[in-house]
Order: structure tokens, then sequence, then C-alpha cells
């Protein structure tokens, strides 16, 4: 096999920091239940959900650094980007909102990152592989959690009913952008390195439309589908997220601890 080309490189690049971007944005979020999950336990379990995305995150944007030819840290990249070079879908930046819409969003979301990881463990970039051979377990994980939560709050009482129906509800049209192709994936998956995500669609619908029967939940219908994360085009909600995530790095240049 030759080389990737300076082409292959950067889209390779691109690519591997959209993967970085949406698992670092959803730990941060997460990472907000510290002390007010609705248990202790669940304080535990959405905190090790967060930290097993910043796991991601931070090989990621490492190997991002060496693709790219910047030599930039991790740190560099999580800490000194403004928002317009963040490449998250929006769904992973949204408020959480009660832990109904946590969970809905989060079902969502790992219901499309098990088929993605699965198929990028085939990856020609060996860090991509490697990643997504141990992330697709993790996200197993991640979603019999979510799934758990959603059918016990859907099929539970009346006012927890409601509350996951209004926030499955509200981060559904999100879902769409994840499933979105350009010319940059679309040279990626032809070289091996990432995955078509139109095959990767049918296994979501059938995941999440299996959960939602089980708890008695309606699928949202929409053609409403918000898009630019992945062109660093973002919700009104991403300015403060990325205030909050990176006031100490920026307040304190090069400062170690």
């Amino acid at each position: 096999m030759s080389p990737p080309t300076q082409l292959e490189q950067q889209d390779t690049a691109v690519f591997t920091l959209r993967l970085a971007d949406d698992a670092l944005v959803l730990a941060q979020r997460l990472g907000e239940w510290a002390a007010r999950g609705p248990t202790i336990e669940e304080d535990v379990a959405l905190l090790n959900i967060g930290l097993d995305l910043l796991g991601q995150a931070r090989t990621l944007l490492a190997r991002v650094g060496e693709l790219d030819g910047t030599g930039r840290t991790e740190d560099e990249l999580a800490f000194l980007r403004d928002e317009r070079a963040f490449l998250n879908a929006q769904i992973m930046e949204l408020p959480v909102g009660d832990f109904g819409t946590t969970m809905a969003r989060q079902l969502l979301v790992s219901a499309y990152q098990v088929p993605l990881f699965a198929g990028l463990s085939a990856s020609t970039d060996p860090t991509l592989a490697a990643v997504a051979s141990k992330a697709v377990k993790e996200s197993r994980y991640h979603l019999d959690h979510a799934a758990s939560w959603v059918v016990r709050l859907g099929d539970g009482t009346e006012e927890s009913h409601r509350r996951v129906q209004a926030g499955l509800d509200a981060v559904w049209p999100y879902a769409a952008e994840l499933f979105e192709t350009d010319e940059l994936l679309g040279r990626c998956v032809e070289a091996g390195v990432a995955v078509d995500p139109e095959p990767l669609r049918e296994r979501w619908d059938g995941t999440v439309d299996a959960v939602l029967a089980d708890a008695g939940l309606v699928r949202p219908v929409t053609t409403w589908q918000p898009s630019g994360g992945r062109r660093g085009v973002h919700t009104e909600h991403f300015g403060y997220l990325l205030a909050e995530m990176q006031h100490v790095a920026r307040s304190h240049p090069g400062a170690s601890w």
C-alpha cells in the first residue's frame, strides 16, 4: 500500500477532528451532571461515560496534531481553538436540559456511535482503528445505559413520560446531521479511512425505534434538519460551553500543575 498523499492526510486530519470534537464536547456536557444526577450512582455513571468520551477525544486530538503537520498538542486543540474551528455535530453541544433530555440525546448519539465505531475498527488509519476498537465496546455500554433509562422514564409516571418525550422532540432534528456526507467524507470513505454514514442510518433507525416502542414513546416527525457543525457553524449555546471549558487554560496560558 502506497503512503497517503498530502491531500489524503489532510482529509484524515479533518475527519479525525470531527470525531474528536464530538467526543470532547459531549464529554463536557455530561460533566455538567456532576452532583446533579437523580442518584449518586447516576452521577458516577454519567461521569464515567463522559470520561470514556474524553479518553477518545484525547487520543484523536493528538492524532490530529500529527496529521495536519502543526504539531499541536491535545490541550492546544481543546483549549486554544475558537468556536468556528470546532467541527462537532450540533447535537453534542445542546444544553443538557432535564434528565429525560440528556437520556434522549444519549440514546440517539450512542445508537449512531456503535455501528460507526464498529466500521471504523477496520479503518486504514491505525490510530482510528485502535480508538474505534475500544470505543465500540464503550459505546455499547453507553447505549444500554441510555436505552434502559429512556424505557424506564417513558414507561414510568405520566410526568416522566411527558419529560422524556419532550426531550426527544427537542433533540431529534439534530440527529440528522450525524448522517450527513460531503466531498471530504466521500474521499475518506474511498480511501478506507472512514465509513459511509448512509448504511449506518438503517441500523440507527432499527435500534432507536425498538427502544421507543418499549418506552411507549412517539418517534418525532419533522422536516427541520439543523446543519453546520461539521463546517464550524454552531448553535447559540456553544460559545458559553467553550467559555466555561477553556476559561482556566486561557486565563493562565502555559501553566502546568
